[in-house]
């Protein structure tokens, strides 16, 4: 059973959804302040949290960069008044997954929840040895989900990880935009392809920052092919 944290103040919203997703099936719980959320999701075994940008007491935004920074990288739906495409994309950059803008309905909150959920892969039970890759700098294990760069492993969200194991398992080769939002995100996803852009930029400044020996180019037109470098 999925366990969803919903961090909501607004009563008007929060029972609605916590009503929707007990109705189907999932484990619930819900919390009105920013510093209850990152409490709560630093205990573990949450596969999604579903966050409100205005809290009382912490900006959402914040709360979204606390959670990635702590290592939470399952999946981050945000809800906000502000729909503006700035607003979703800082949100987008600072590690939420998707974005949806109030007023909506409850089978898009659903729809858009399941597509997170599905991409959801809990870490747990005893580490798992690194893949062999053909370049040993930097290795890629799909079945651990974890990333190293020589000895040390790179932290990745969700969808970051997702679109580099994607990337990695036809090194070289020139993977397209549309595979890669099929894929990642699937074909029940309802947002901008910018989505994609923003979490691809995240994912080459964690690859820079750990000095990887790997690079993420764009193909003018057509996609992405990761290579060495």
């Amino acid at each position: 059973m999925h366990q969803i944290l919903v961090v909501e103040d607004d009563d008007g919203i929060a029972l609605p959804l916590l009503r929707t997703l007990d109705r189907e099936g999932y484990a619930v719980e819900r919390v009105a302040t920013g510093a209850a959320g990152l409490e709560r999701a630093a205990r573990g075994d949450v596969d999604l949290v579903v966050l409100d940008l205005g809290l009382p007491d912490i900006d959402g935004l914040e709360v979204c960069r606390q959670l990635r920074t702590d290592g939470y990288d399952n999946g981050i739906l945000i809800l906000t008044a502000r729909g503006g495409e700035l607003d979703r994309v800082v949100g987008l950059d600072v590690g939420a997954d998707d974005y949806l803008s109030k007023p909506f309905g409850l089978a898009e909150f659903l729809a858009r929840a399941r597509a997170l959920l599905r991409r959801t892969t809990r870490r747990g039970g005893a580490a798992v040895a690194p893949a062999e890759s053909p370049n040993p700098g930097l290795r890629v294990d799909p079945r651990a989900r974890r990333v190293w760069v020589d000895e040390d492993e790179v932290a990745l969200t969700s969808k970051e990880f997702d679109l580099l194991a994607l990337l990695d398992s036809e090194r070289g080769q020139v993977l397209s935009r549309e595979r890669l939002m099929d894929e990642v995100w699937d074909e029940n996803w309802f947002g901008s392809t910018k989505t994609l852009d923003v979490t691809m930029g995240r994912l080459r400044q964690k690859l820079d920052d750990s000095r990887a020996p790997a690079r993420i180019v764009t193909v003018r037109g057509v996609g992405f092919r990761l290579e060495a470098g």
